[in-house]
């Protein structure tokens, strides 16, 4: 009996999931693929800082290495605020990826900002949209 009803579950499951096309073909889903496709151009762009451009001198490395030590032991900051992006070179800091909020982000800029070395702080965290 157990068996039989999961196989009825399963096959009511996989009904669910898929539909036909007009040629009696399944299809997998309906959704739309995600698309980030204005992301990637904008980090192609040279204007605009991704990982890649992390300076390896010591103390640019220290300064990006405290700022991420900051963050991770906020325990108000989301998962996300947690691994925003951080790049630095020269002592500017460049502070990239989603974050839950307006206050996150402010929060975020200014750990970066009180971190000793920093000459400015490029804020371009956005908001998610979740």
């Amino acid at each position: 009996m157990k068996s039989i009803s999961i196989a009825l579950l399963f096959a009511a499951l996989t009904i669910v999931g898929c539909s036909k096309d007009r040629a009696g073909d399944e299809k997998v889903s309906q959704a739309t693929a995600p698309d980030n496709s204005g992301t990637n151009v904008r980090d192609r762009n040279d204007q605009n800082k991704t990982a890649g451009d992390q300076s390896e001198n010591e103390a640019d490395r220290t300064i990006s290495q405290n700022i991420r030590q900051a963050l991770t032991a906020d325990d108000s900051l989301s998962t996300n605020g947690k691994n925003a992006k951080i790049i630095t070179v020269d002592g500017k800091v460049t502070l990239r990826g989603p974050v839950k909020s307006d206050q996150e982000k402010a929060a975020i800029a200014a750990k970066a900002q009180q971190i000793a070395g920093v000459k400015n702080v490029d804020n371009q965290l956005e908001i998610a949209s979740n």
